[in-house]
């Protein structure tokens, strides 16, 4: 993927406090890591000096960088006294550590490598899991044809015009803003932007600025489909990344001054915790007993056809609500395809057929998916989604239901880990 600017916000008209000697050398550290691993500093809106430094400064070796998170790692106990900050630190540096070091030619293998990075190991997922879902679709998608040509036919249905998406979206965002600042509450000055874009490995990309602002990406080189649309742009604005971000930077970066906030990194435990947030949090922007409703409006606004009759557009919707738990079940399979990309040693071929034959999905739809996977930066990432939104629910749903949306705002105030998340529940990492 080509590399966005991640700086643009650094400094600008807003006051950055100077960071504390543990936050400047892990400011400083990863900085330094990016510049061999382009697009592992996903956001910085941090001092502008410490990105000089890094800029103008000379390359650091990856083996040297490795040795200074474990410098640093063994500064913790002694200079940060908040039990919290210091465990968040340790689990984003062990991450970078072991980033680093695998540059310098010390590689685990793939599994050993995502517990490093995540401080959470990914869990295989029985296939009998994808035949359940694959078999509760035929029944709600009956037909001669295979089940992913089915699929596919009925989601071209639902498909959106390119020229009608920023309508949509930006009805879309007013929504779900208004529903976040009513359970959640907004920070000041927050806003964002959303573009259109192709020739990207996602469908959806938060990059997130600083200063309370977010630029949001929709990648057009496939079908936006409505139902995927309604949860891209809760994952991507409110209550996901973007209520996330602005959030974390007004409490830790402006309030407290945890100036090591001010740098997003891909492939680190925040990352797991992130992405599972901004998965669950869609059940708060559109809850399932309004999604009905919801669908069918937007199929009136993105001007499909069958919004020219009411009974079959709501019938429409229903099903697809009917279909939701088990499509995300199905698509678990990525999972598995990964595993068995980088961790059995499966070819590209054989990985291609997996998700025909086993995840159902249309071979035109599969070379999107393994371009991710075997991506450089998003080959280990391809987990956080599933395995972050699985530990999230699990820890929201052990409270009862009007304590969830309390419990959930601590995801957007507080730097958990996944560790942390597991403690809690009593589960372990």
């Amino acid at each position: 993927m080509t590399k966005r600017a991640t700086t643009l916000a650094i400094g600008g008209d807003r006051h950055v406090p100077a960071p504390d000697p543990v936050a400047r050398d892990y400011l400083l550290l990863a900085l330094r890591l990016d510049q061999h691993i382009p697009g592992l500093v996903d956001g910085y809106f941090g001092p502008a000096d410490l990105k000089a430094e890094v800029d103008v400064g000379q390359l650091r070796a990856p083996a040297s960088l490795a040795a200074d998170a474990e410098a640093l790692l063994a500064r913790l106990p002694a200079e940060v006294t908040d039990e919290q900050r210091r465990d968040w630190l340790a689990a984003q540096l062990v991450a970078l550590r072991t980033q680093a070091a695998a540059l310098a030619g010390d590689e685990l293998p793939y599994v050993e490598h995502l517990r490093r990075c995540f401080a959470w190991a990914p869990e295989r997922r029985d296939d009998a899991q994808f035949e359940a879902a694959a078999a509760q679709l035929e029944a709600l998608l009956p037909g001669p044809e295979p089940l992913a040509d089915r699929l596919t036919a009925w989601d071209a249905r639902f498909e959106i015009p390119v020229d009608r998406l920023p309508g949509v979206v930006d009805w879309l965002v007013g929504r779900f803003r208004a529903r976040a600042a009513g359970l959640f509450g907004l920070p000041s000055g927050e806003e964002l932007k959303v573009g259109l874009v192709t020739k990207q490995p996602w469908s959806g990309y938060n990059w997130y600025d600083g200063g309370m602002r977010s630029r949001v990406d929709i990648n057009t080189d496939l079908p936006v489909r409505s139902a995927d649309l309604i949860h891209m742009v809760a994952h991507e604005t409110f209550p996901g990344h973007h209520l996330e971000h602005a959030w974390k930077e007004a409490d830790l970066v402006d309030r407290l001054g945890q100036l090591e906030a001010s740098i997003l990194l891909i492939n680190t435990p925040e990352c797991l915790i992130s992405e599972g947030l901004a998965d669950l949090g869609y059940g708060f922007a559109s809850p399932i007993a309004e999604e009905t409703d919801l669908l069918v409006e937007l199929y009136d606004r993105a001007g499909l056809p069958i919004a020219a009759d009411p009974a079959a557009a709501r019938d429409a919707a229903q099903r697809t609500v009917g279909m939701r738990v088990a499509r995300r079940r199905l698509a678990e399979v990525r999972a598995n395809a990964a595993l068995m990309r980088h961790a059995d040693g499966a070819s590209h071929d054989e990985t291609f057929a997996y998700f025909v034959e086993v995840g159902r999905v249309a071979p035109q739809l599969v070379e999107k998916r393994l371009e991710f996977i075997e991506h450089p930066l998003w080959r280990t990432y391809v987990f956080v989604y599933d395995e972050g939104e699985a530990l999230l629910r699990r820890w929201l749903d052990v409270v009862p239901k009007a304590e969830r949306p309390a419990r959930f705002g601590r995801l957007l105030h507080e730097q958990l880990t996944p560790t942390a998340i597991a403690a809690e529940l009593g589960a372990p990492a």
